[in-house]
């Protein structure tokens, strides 16, 4: 009971500039967790193990069960994956073409929003500036009109509500700028993961091309 209390008054004696940087502090917390949700959705696949199925697959000539495999998973690897065997390109050039136009379209999607929290942590440190000079204002006004005997207790609020929105305005600007930046660092490795599978998935796919138009003439060369 004692720590709400001393919260509320911390809160109350910032003044007005609190509930501005709370309601940002909202919106922030919003998009961490929406963010937090697809990007942990879409870096769940063990690329690694992916890859190297799809390359045994391939390598075996399965290559319906290569394209199940990358339906059984929703992720944006399997999702490159999967239009590379649609495109039905033959040439290595043709394959990373498939790629490079599967992952501009999966890839955007995993950043979206990440740029508006570097933003609102800038806002947050911004309103908790300037709620300090509107503290500061204040309580020089106050101290300039108020009778002797009341001059240090406005000169308290108003140094209290400058630096109590100061330091809320850090509280929220921190820990936004950590998350931002784990969030980035997130989605930096999902599109490493996409390009490993891509390229192994290319060089299964080339090989086996290879193999079988390599294959062909002997077998012609035998019917002979």
């Amino acid at each position: 009971m004692n720590v709400l209390s001393a919260v509320s008054t911390y809160f109350k004696a910032g003044g007005p500039f609190m509930y501005i940087i709370l309601a940002t502090a909202v919106v922030i917390l919003a998009i961490v967790l929406e963010r937090i949700w697809v990007i942990g959705r879409a870096s769940s696949l063990n690329s690694e193990k992916f890859s190297r199925d799809l390359e045994r697959l391939i390598g075996k000539g399965d290559l319906n069960g290569a394209l199940a495999l990358c339906r059984r998973v929703s992720t944006p690897s399997s999702k490159v994956a999967l239009h590379i065997f649609k495109e039905g390109a033959s040439t290595p050039g043709g394959l990373e073409a498939a790629a490079d136009e599967a992952a501009a379209l999966v890839l955007p999607p995993l950043s979206r929003r990440l740029s508006h929290l570097a933003m609102l942590a800038n806002v947050a440190t911004l309103l908790g500036l300037l709620g300090t000079i509107f503290g500061l204002t204040t309580a020089f006004s106050a101290v300039g009109a108020a009778d002797p005997a009341q001059r240090s207790a406005f000169l308290a609020a108003g140094i209290s509500q400058a630096l109590n929105t100061t330091s809320l305005g850090l509280i929220v600007a921190v820990p936004t700028l950590i998350g931002h930046g784990w969030l980035v660092a997130a989605v930096e490795r999902i599109v490493d993961h996409v390009d490993e599978v891509s390229i192994r998935l290319i060089r299964a796919l080339s090989r086996s091309e290879a193999e079988t138009t390599t294959a062909l003439p002997r077998n012609r060369a035998e019917v002979a």
